[in-house]
Formats: structure tokens, sequence, C-alpha cells
């Protein structure tokens, strides 16, 4: 039967624990493309129900009707080939493997050592001191590799002076370490830049973790 075309269509809904810096790069693309959603906060300390969404039990999934995607860089693809305006990848060839690269280096080379059930094991196995040494090792590392791909192709943002996938990635990492590890950005001119670009942009302020329902009133 043909679609009347009064049919309301159900939001998307993403399940999001609000300190997660993947899921808050997915906020900001959900907000970049004006897409609305239901927020469904997720504690990762205790998340039995979740697994039935996502049996990894990692934040972030996006559920869009009978498809779940979970995986922060899949979700993201996907809301830019579903909703391709604007385009979190640009047109030029270059700049789009240098998008990725930045992508890459914060979603593999940085985020998971600072991932809270993998800082709690390290701290549980070692001590406070040795974790927090093991994630400013991480982020340090990986902020060095970032700012040498960025410096000569950065503008107002990573690659240009319009936002893409790699800003997506940088703003929350940038956020993460200046207030959860109190990491010095003096080292990273181009990052620094960038990340001050940012709190330019109502959908890089709204997606703030300290703006989100879950989090504590202590953070607002």
């Amino acid at each position: 039967m043909a679609s009347s075309g009064t049919e309301k269509k159900e939001k998307l809904k993403l399940y999001s624990y609000w300190k997660s810096s993947c899921s808050h790069r997915v906020r900001i693309a959900l907000a970049l493309k004006g897409i609305e959603y239901e927020y469904v906060p997720v504690n990762p300390l205790k998340r039995d129900e979740y697994l039935k969404i996502n049996p990894m039990g990692a934040v972030p999934a996006l559920v869009d009707g009978d498809l779940v995607v979970s995986d922060s860089f899949a979700i993201i693809m996907y809301l830019d080939e579903k909703y391709p305006d604007p385009p979190l990848l640009p047109r030029d060839l270059h700049k789009r493997a240098v998008n990725y690269q930045a992508a890459s280096i914060v979603l593999s080379g940085i985020q998971p050592y600072q991932n809270t059930p993998v800082a709690m094991y390290i701290e549980e196995k070692t001590n406070s001191e040795e974790k927090i040494a093991w994630v400013n090792n991480a982020i340090t590392k990986g902020f060095t590799a970032l700012e040498k791909l960025l410096v000569s192709c950065t503008g107002k943002y990573a690659t240009g002076d319009e936002v893409f996938l790699a800003d997506l990635f940088l703003a929350p990492q940038i956020h993460a370490a200046i207030n959860r590890f109190q990491i010095n950005m003096e080292p990273y001119p181009t990052l620094a830049k960038c990340y001050e670009s940012y709190n330019d942009l109502a959908a890089f302020q709204n997606a703030v973790p300290e703006k989100q329902p879950d989090a504590p009133a202590s953070t607002s």
C-alpha cells in the first residue's frame, strides 16, 4: 500500500553518556545536520539493559527505526550518507584523506586509552598516578601527530574554513584533554586555534558534555 504522506516518522534515538567523547562527536554531527533525536542516557557502569541494544556495551548507539548502528565512526558515516547536507567530507581527495587520518588518530590512537573502563582497569592494576601517566602519554603522543598532520592545511577549522569530519573528532578530544586531564595545549597551537573556533559554533557548544541531560548538576 502506498504511503499517505501523513505518517509520522519515528524520531531517532541516541543512546549516549554525557562524558563520552565518542557520544560527544555524534551529538555534534546530529546538531550540524539539524536532526532531531531522543537522548537516551546510558550509565557505562550499569549497562545490563543497554547490552540488548549494543552487545559490546559501548556508547553511543543510534536507533533509526529497526536499524541499530553502534560505533561513533559508523554512526557519523551513516548520518552523512542519509542526510548529506551539510557534507562532513570535503570533495578534495587530499583534504578527505587528512580528515580520515585525523579521525583515525583520535579514534584508535587516543580515545581508547582514556576510556573509563580501561582507565579504571589500569588504576586497579597499578595506581592513580600510573593511570594518569598512561592517559597523558596517549593524548600527548596523539596531539603531537595531529599537530604535524594539520599544521599545513588548517584554516579556521582542521582542514580549511569549513567544518568536516576531523573537527567532529578533534573538538571532543581537546575538550576532554583540557577539562578532564588538564593537558597544556601550548605545544599544540594548531589544535588550540581550531578549538577556539569551535567555541563560536552553536552545534559544537550545545553538544558539550556539561550541557547533556544526564550530566551531574555540578558540571552545568
